[in-house]
């Protein structure tokens, strides 16, 4: 049992590695015959290790559930590759893809870690996947989006807004509303997202001074209500997204500085008036000092990094259920114990291929609303990725966010998936010619799947 474990240890490391070396190999070809056969490839290393992933679990639980869980999930990759494929001739190979191995990972390690939340989380993609198929034509073909940048501004504000007056406190945070009775949401994720359309509506019309103090003001009042909800690593990312969207629709330096810095007078406001974020910065600093309390969780995210070394224990033979909150915010420790420190380089390199393709799509895009809008999701992106592992490895303080696409969290995969699948429709739009003529070869390789 022990041999077959390390045999498929060193498989999934072998197959993440190549998988992200043909993601970056596909980001850089530019012959058609060639970028076929990379996408080829990255289709079948994504579905050999998630097998591999399933079958080293089977091998040591012999469960029946294990199987028709993995058995949904190989349909769900191919309904996603096949709808996807039909519907949108030249949609983005490499990001679709990239998606459905980041959801791999995903669902690997929370069925490690926790059956039922994976079985959640599971659904709440597949749903979300579904419903996804949507997005891209309602971005094509609905130019009127463009036209209620102060609506979005508006309604997300007011779910934060409601959020704190009746919403249900958890990890310290305030951040959440229970909807019947029956399950919790939190709107916070999916303000992000109406954030950046109206951010990018706003500016796509005029960036005179009189409009940038206007939606300063919008965007200082959501980052505000964020705070308020004791949600600072959810504040830290409106504000990086409103900085960097600002200075891309003005191009004026000034602006950028003065943001920056606007930002750093704020976390200091921020560490003397509460008491949470003082708590995490005294356990950034010396964690072990505090190892009983205060530092007990960034020490046993450390610890478990550490017991992994390189190339991990293997699945089910750290010990990642000791870390609190493991299932979300500190999924990379539990990544990083069983799977090695090899894979989780190529995570952080595979979720920056992610990064980079989605600027590459706002550079390219001549529209100025889907490049503000493109380049908005993906410093967003980028951004939470950098405060989730940053966090964990103790190289900034926890702010508290999940990893997309892999942590728990029903709010976060839906937005996330949503973000991905308004990307594919600035990449396939009308107004994206361009684009679409260099994404056209990778609507022949997925047909030919």
């Amino acid at each position: 049992m022990r041999i077959v474990i390390e045999i498929t240890k060193y498989l999934m490391l072998i197959m993440m590695g190549a998988y992200t070396y043909h993601a970056f190999k596909a980001s850089a070809k530019k012959n058609d015959n060639a970028l076929k056969k990379t996408f080829r490839q990255m289709t079948i290393f994504l579905f050999l290790f998630h097998f591999t992933g399933y079958f080293t679990m089977y091998i040591q639980l012999q469960s029946e559930k294990l199987l028709l869980l993995y058995g949904g999930q190989v349909v769900l990759f191919i309904l996603v590759l096949g709808f996807y494929k039909i519907i949108y001739p030249t949609i983005s190979g490499l990001l679709i893809r990239n998606m459905l191995m980041l959801l791999s990972i995903g669902y690997i390690v929370l069925t490690r870690l926790s059956f039922d939340k994976a079985v959640r989380q599971f659904i709440i993609s597949g749903v979300a996947l579904g419903l996804g198929l949507l997005v891209p034509i309602f971005v094509q073909r609905f130019s009127s989006i463009r036209k209620y940048g102060w609506i979005y501004g508006i309604v997300g504000l007011a779910f934060l807004v409601l959020v704190l007056l009746v919403g249900t406190e958890n990890y310290g945070a305030t951040s959440w509303l229970t909807v019947f009775g029956l399950f919790t949401i939190q709107p916070t994720e999916f303000v992000k997202l109406l954030f950046v359309f109206c951010i990018a509506c706003l500016y796509s019309e005029k960036t005179d001074f009189k409009r940038v103090c206007a939606v300063t003001a919008m965007a200082a009042g959501t980052v505000l209500a964020v705070v308020f909800q004791r949600d600072l690593g959810g504040a830290l990312i409106f504000f990086v997204t409103y900085i960097f969207m600002l200075y891309s629709a003005t191009g004026k330096h000034l602006y950028l500085l003065s943001g920056l810095a606007g930002g750093s007078v704020a976390s200091w406001v921020a560490y003397k008036l509460f008491d949470h974020v003082k708590v995490r910065v005294m356990a950034w600093r010396n964690p072990f000092v505090y190892i009983d309390k205060e530092g007990y969780q960034i020490s046993q995210s450390l610890f478990a990094i550490g017991t992994g070394g390189w190339f991990g224990m293997g699945l089910y033979q750290g010990l990642p259920t000791t870390i609190p909150v493991v299932d979300s915010d500190f999924i990379f420790s539990a990544i990083s114990e069983e799977f090695g420190g090899l894979f989780a380089l190529c995570l952080i390199l595979l979720c920056l291929n992610c990064f980079l393709h989605i600027i590459n799509v706002s550079l390219k895009t001549r529209d100025s609303f889907f490049r503000l809008l493109s380049l908005g999701f993906g410093v967003m992106f980028g951004f939470q990725v950098f405060l989730s592992i940053g966090g964990v490895i103790k190289f900034i303080p926890s702010t508290g966010v999940t990893l997309p696409f892999i942590s728990s969290g029903g709010s976060s995969i839906v937005a996330v998936i949503m973000m991905f699948m308004v990307i594919e429709g600035i990449i396939n739009g009308d107004n994206s010619l361009n684009i679409r003529k260099a994404d056209a070869n990778i609507a022949d390789d997925i047909h030919e799947e």
